[in-house]
């Protein structure tokens, strides 16, 4: 979901007759911003299921996940899935365009060294 997020926005953030490779930076940066948020989307319910088998005592969800999903579900709904998901989005935003942007100078940068590899 990340990557192609991310790829999708870039054709989609880059001007007609221009390449993709030739993206500013503040279209990175918004392209970047906009995978995470796309990302967590889909990440937060897993993410969520994880850390509360993680933390619960030993034996607490015999079945596994499918124990924890029930028991949420069933104590605090289905909204229980998506805790935390304003300040995980707030995050998301700076930290992945940061990301995407760091990663994007660092390809030009190799190209720039070691072209064709």
């Amino acid at each position: 979901m990340y990557f192609m997020t991310y790829e999708w926005l870039k054709s989609i953030l880059t001007p007609e007759g221009k390449s993709v490779n030739d993206l500013s930076a503040p279209r990175i940066l918004f392209a970047g911003g906009l995978a995470g948020i796309f990302n967590w989307e889909v990440a937060i319910p897993p993410d969520m299921l994880t850390s509360h088998f993680q933390t619960a005592p030993p034996g607490k969800y015999p079945n596994g996940f499918r124990d924890v999903l029930r028991e949420l579900i069933r104590e605090e709904g289905a909204a229980s899935l998506y805790k935390g998901f304003t300040a995980v989005l707030i995050r998301a935003f700076p930290s992945n365009a940061a990301c995407f942007l760091g990663f994007e100078v660092a390809m030009k940068f190799l190209n720039w060294v070691a072209p064709g590899l």
